[in-house]
């Protein structure tokens, strides 16, 4: 049987045990064991670091055979006084001492581990998720949950002072369309009804301000049916805020305080403020993203005014329907993107959306053009000097439709820049993109959809358009960019009842269709609301960046896969029949030949 703790009482954790200790009571993992005959070490972990235990021709002859039984990740706690040690070691911030063991207790015993429990680790991430409470042990691992917990912490914190509320929103709720699948949660109490889980405390954050609490800060999780990919799990945490009496300024004022304060707390980094802003429609036509990543440069150039007149048919097409030709030049780039790998980027570019890529590589005096035989003398230098070329450089273009144009350049940007490792490391580069779009046209529905989502108060300047010109119609909408990713998105909400009915019917939704969906926050405006606006920060992705990790299964305790399952516990998983009629639910049989 395992030892007990009886008689001990954790006194330091290992890895802040100071120089100047005497007898101190310690636990952990065994991490190490260095078994030299009449001496013995074992390097006990625990989340703060690492301790040496040292056992010697003085310690109890039990407890050395006690400590010579012991083995990697072994549950131990001791007692000792502590020493110098004779090698001591500047790596380690309990390096220059060590614990002479008086009393050893195993309390208990492990199997050996799947896969060694390193900071380093080349184990197949499949296995470490699948044993994610070992993996877990790793210091990297610990330390991004830790910098996680203390980013929220620190956001409590500053919201607190600030005068907000913590309130908490329901988890099951009324499903809503916000621009994603629902998680549906069957209700056993009323029969073929269906709770949602929330995809955002949108709507009740909002009803919050009608109910005059003024401002609201929770730390709420989210649920969205999406596929996954590293920077997005299914289930996340905002930190989500809401206040009333405010305009955009001051909703973005107050998030920049708070970034100031995580930077300079949580960080070694500095961070400017105010934080620059960049309205959508530029940060488009600079970078093709509405979250672009400005470490570093290569913009987007509009080669249409020069190559207008040229007989290239690819450019002349575009042009004529209405199109633009152009491109990004990759400084010194002549030489990374070889032919070969000119066309691979042509069929990368091909499988987002774009018909194909034209470039220039200027690696001997003459540049080589994949369209040269289709240009008239000086139309080569032309474009060149509107790229900002020169020889070693490599210029992508694109022609066709403008958002093609631009969202295929957007992501062939990031993607040379990460090919000829460009992107600075350690730099903070917060940007606010602005004055968003309200609508965006839908291909499969045809019809205009809310970018952001239908409360989001249109510019004053622009609801002229609502009937005539959706596309002219832009949003007091603001995005908070870390790095190229997007943070937050936020918001002036529509407070006022018949504008609140206008937009609704802008976006297609019938009487019925607003009653089923809203009917009870339209209805709430009916009594007066106070102008108001929120947003809500991501706090996997701040964490995410601030811990410089790749993915976000890296800040999350227990992440989802690729297929959306948990691998530790098997989840999703079936659930047997007898559960499934409490609640009136039968299951569809497989076809055969689906999966």
């Amino acid at each position: 049987m395992a030892d007990t703790m009886k008689g001990l009482k954790r006194t330091h954790y290992c890895g802040e045990v100071p120089d100047d200790a005497q007898t101190v009571v310690v636990g952990g993992y065994v991490q190490k064991i260095r078994n030299l005959g009449n001496l013995i070490f074992i390097d006990l972990r625990d989340r703060t670091g690492i301790v040496q235990l040292a056992f010697d021709d003085s310690t109890d002859r039990a407890i050395f055979e006690k400590a010579a039984s012991c083995r990697s990740e072994f549950v131990l706690m001791c007692k000792g006084d502590v020493r110098q040690r004779e090698s001591k070691n500047p790596d380690m911030k309990t390096g220059n001492i060590e614990i002479s063991v008086t009393d050893l207790r195993i309390l208990a015993k492990a199997q050996t581990p799947p896969f060694e429990i390193v900071d380093n680790s080349n184990t197949n991430e499949e296995l470490r998720l699948k044993y994610r409470y070992l993996d877990l042990r790793r210091k990297p691992l610990q330390d991004n949950i830790i910098m996680r917990s203390k980013i929220a912490k620190l956001a409590r914190d500053y919201f607190y002072e600030n005068g907000f509320i913590e309130i908490e929103t329901p988890m099951m709720i009324k499903s809503t369309p916000e621009g994603a699948r629902d998680y549906l949660v069957p209700s056993r109490v009323h029969p073929g009804s269906f709770y949602a889980l929330p995809q955002s405390p949108q709507i009740y954050k909002q009803l919050l301000m009608v109910a005059g609490f003024d401002r609201y800060i929770q730390l709420a999780r989210c649920f969205r049916d999406e596929d996954l990919r590293a920077d997005r799990q299914l289930e996340f945490t905002q930190i989500d805020l809401e206040m009333s009496f405010v305009e955009a300024d001051d909703i973005m004022a107050m998030v920049e305080g708070f970034i100031g304060r995580l930077v300079s707390e949580l960080t070694d980094k500095d961070v400017s403020l105010p934080l620059p802003r960049m309205t959508y429609t530029e940060a488009m036509a600079r970078y093709g993203s509405d979250k672009p990543d400005t470490r570093f440069g290569m913009e987007i150039t509009d080669l249409s005014a020069v190559v207008k007149d040229t007989d290239f048919a690819v450019f002349k097409s575009a042009l004529e329907a209405g199109g633009s030709v152009r491109c990004i030049t990759a400084k010194n780039g002549a030489a990374v993107f070889s032919r070969k790998e000119m066309d691979k980027l042509t069929e990368y570019v091909k499988g987002i959306g774009a018909k194909g890529l034209a470039y220039i590589r200027w690696v001997e005096d003459k540049p080589s053009c994949s369209f040269g035989k289709f240009l008239k003398e000086g139309e080569l230098d032309a474009i060149l000097s509107a790229a900002g070329a020169e020889k070693g450089d490599a210029v992508f273009i694109v022609a066709d439709k403008n958002s093609t144009v631009l969202s295929t350049l957007g992501a062939l940007r990031l993607k040379a820049a990460k090919q000829m490792d460009i992107i600075p490391k350690g730099k903070l580069n917060f940007l606010w993109i602005t004055e968003f779009p309200f609508f965006e046209w839908n291909e499969e529905t045809q019809h205009w959809d809310a970018m952001h989502h239908p409360f989001t108060m249109p510019m004053d300047e622009c609801l002229q358009y609502l009937d005539t010109a959706p596309e002219k119609v832009f949003a007091k909408a603001f995005d908070l960019v870390l790095n190229g990713t997007e943070l937050s998105s936020g918001s002036i909400r529509i407070t006022d009842y018949e504008l609140q009915q206008k937009m609704f019917e802008s976006l297609g939704l019938t009487e019925e269709e607003i009653q089923a969906k809203f009917g009870f926050l339209v209805d709430a405006y009916r009594y007066g609301a106070a102008p108001h606006g929120g947003m809500g920060l991501g706090l996997d992705r701040i964490a995410m960046i601030i811990c410089d990790a790749d993915n976000l299964r890296d800040v999350t305790a227990f992440p989802k896969v690729q297929n959306a399952s948990e691998l530790m516990s098997n989840a999703p998983a079936t659930v047997d029949k007898a559960s499934l009629d409490i609640l009136g639910i039968s299951l569809a049989e497989k076809k055969e030949g689906n999966s």
